[in-house]
């Protein structure tokens, strides 16, 4: 090994063996970032080469930088992930160096729910209670370094109990998570898996539909805390001029929109309160609110920091790296890189009128009465996006022959109530004509922030006892009239079959001006994104889970696709099973993202259920589901 050499702004624990308590494994860089805006404070602490090179030849073969080339290997164990219990498995000693480092952010997983189970340590029947009670609020979750919203997908390992003598297990979540306050942390974590062969996640909230971010056996990157938010007012960039904000990673939508309203700006960003705005939301493309005025969140995007699967820390703009530029937006979260902070174009603050109401079968109101009304406001979907707006609304069956609709919210951007009345009232009055009552409730709020927040309530997560699946409904399927009596019919057997419809009309073309990426193809065209779910009992067996996953996968949502087979579906709110999972998540764009991963990525450090690439890989789940609690392995 070289002798060790002093740089200067390396913190000493960096030297020989790392010292419990001081500072990890890091340099304060004094270089300014080229995309346009300077870097945060936590991006200013980086992993340097003159920083691995002041390592122990064993610290700097634990986290050491990767090269660039595609003949990289990784270390395995028979074609898997190194997994617990493997001879290969780091020893509890390498992992004490790793937390040394890392300054202390190394955390050993406790599942959230551990102080239901009498085999923990964490055993406490009122903190059981507690967590119990909050299990289905996204807030605990996404303040939980390992914990996901969707526990079907990690392997419901360790859920609240009143049984203090069942099993919990670490099952699918992460086995170690790193509590990310700098860029140096993430770049030692990055460069320990790969040079270990173990599995690595990332996690920001954990909010993806499909647990993204869980993995037996895995080191976890946690990004929830990097909470830096800084306005320009007048950003510069080789294609763009004008207001843009600058979020670290672990930005939530509430916290954008409130610093939006205090300094008068509008972000796009997510629907749902707590989604990271700078994670998954945005690299997978993002609807919003505003997408049918503004498009998606991918769209807004001027420039990323990044942390590499080599361990670099590169900015990525349109001039300096157009390709990564172009899949990093939309192409699928965990899968180029791990994202610290993004530059987003913002809007001037604007308006919006935000309006609810139900109508449901009874008091004169038939079956055939009630879906009529439901057909009468698919006719409009056109005119109403057209218009800039966006609506979440709800279809379900109460009870034999009993339906209710429920609109919740119409969120019309730009609209005063009166012109949201103009809008609305040719499908009012066919109600009124077809005599179904409905009594709206509308409020003009001159600021997005209050809007949203008005509209839209917090998130209900942590279902162990459903999936979800989704459409992306092109608006070809409105130009002609039989494709329209098929979408209306397949919908409508949806419901009647017990399965609820929670949709959203919007669009999300992408604007003049704004740089084409990566983002789901049929976004493009789309007018309803559609989701429906199927469900369980506690007591179903896996095997009758799998069997009614299937039969969802197959038949339920089988008779959406049918409607559209050349469109797709929204990867981050989507059957985990989707048939020609590449086709209906990236469209054409799959070629060109799974090459550019084999150039980013060439040792598959960055894995995620259905992502690019994916199918390469295997887990071998536990329980037979499609979950990520098993070894991960190339098939």
């Amino acid at each position: 090994m070289a002798p060790h050499r002093f740089c200067a702004g390396v913190l000493l624990s960096a030297l020989l063996l790392a010292v419990p308590g001081e500072a990890g494994a890091s340099q304060k860089v004094s270089s300014p970032s080229i995309s346009g805006a300077p870097l945060f404070d936590s991006e200013k602490i980086q992993l340097t080469d003159c920083v691995v090179t002041n390592l122990s030849q064993s610290q700097s073969a634990l986290v050491g930088f990767g090269g660039n080339g595609t003949n990289q290997t990784t270390r395995s164990w028979g074609g898997c992930k190194i997994f617990p219990g493997d001879r290969q498995w780091p020893s509890q000693s390498v992992w004490s160096t790793l937390d040394n480092l890392l300054d202390g952010a190394l955390i050993k997983t406790v599942p959230l729910a551990a102080s239901c189970y009498s085999l923990w340590p964490e055993y406490d029947q009122r903190e059981c209670e507690i967590i119990s009670s909050q299990w289905t609020d996204s807030n605990i979750h996404a303040a939980d370094p390992a914990s996901v919203m969707w526990p079907l997908f990690e392997g419901r390992s360790c859920l609240p109990t009143t049984n203090a003598s069942a099993s919990c297990t670490v099952g699918g979540y992460s086995t170690y998570a790193v509590n990310v306050s700098n860029v140096a942390q993430i770049q030692l974590a990055v460069n320990f898996a790969r040079n270990t062969g173990i599995r690595l996640v990332v996690k920001n909230t954990g909010h993806d539909f499909n647990g993204k971010s869980a993995g037996a056996g895995s080191l976890g990157i946690w990004t929830h805390n990097l909470k830096d938010i800084e306005y320009h007012s007048n950003y510069q960039s080789s294609g763009y001029r004008g207001p843009a904000v600058k979020i670290g990673a672990g930005v939530q939508a509430f916290e954008v929109y409130e610093k939006g309203k205090q300094l008068g700006f509008t972000a796009v960003g997510g629907e749902g309160r707590t989604v990271g705005v700078a994670g998954g939301y945005v690299l997978g493309g993002g609807h919003s609110p505003l997408s049918s005025k503004y498009g998606l969140a991918a769209d807004q995007v001027l420039a990323l920091e990044v942390v590499l699967a080599n361990g670099r820390f590169v900015t990525v703009t349109e001039k300096n790296d157009p390709d990564l530029f172009w899949a990093l937006r939309g192409g699928g979260g965990g899968t180029f890189g791990i994202v610290t902070s993004l530059i987003s174009r913002v809007y001037p603050k604007t308006g919006v009128t935000v309006s609810t109401f139900n109508f449901s079968t009874g008091n004169n109101v038939t079956v055939e009465t009630f879906w009529a009304g439901v057909r009468s406001y698919l006719d409009r979907f056109p005119a109403h996006a057209d218009a800039g707006t966006y609506a979440y609304f709800w279809v379900m069956a109460t009870g034999p022959n009993s339906f209710s609709f429920l609109m919740n919210p119409f969120f019309a951007l730009n609209h005063t109530v009166d012109q949201f009345n103009a809008l609305i009232k040719p499908w009012y009055d066919e109600l009124h004509d077809l005599g179904i009552p409905i009594q709206p409730n509308s409020t003009y709020y001159d600021n997005f922030h209050d809007g949203w927040t008005a509209g839209f309530p917090l998130e209900t997560v942590a279902s162990s006892e459903m999936m979800t699946g989704s459409r992306l409904f092109p608006r070809a399927n409105w130009e002609n009239p039989t494709t329209l009596n098929s979408t209306f019919n397949a919908l409508r057997a949806t419901v009647s079959s017990g399965f609820p419809l929670l949709a959203f009309n919007m669009k999300a073309e992408l604007l003049e001006g704004n740089s084409p990426n990566s983002a789901n193809p049929a976004f493009r065209e789309t007018l309803m994104h559609a989701i429906t779910s199927t469900s369980w009992t506690k007591t179903t067996s896996n095997a009758a889970i799998k069997s009614k996953m299937d039969y969802f996968t197959n038949e339920v949502l089988g008779k959406w696709r049918s409607t559209c087979p050349d469109a797709g579906a929204y990867m981050s709110e989507s059957d985990i099973q989707e048939p020609n999972f590449q086709q209906a998540f990236y469209g054409t764009n799959y070629d060109r993202l799974y090459d550019l991963k084999q150039r980013y990525d060439p040792t598959f450090l960055f894995y995620t259920p259905t992502g690019i690439g994916s199918e390469n890989w295997i887990v071998k789940s536990l329980d037979g589901l499609p979950d990520q609690n098993g070894r991960l392995c190339h098939v």
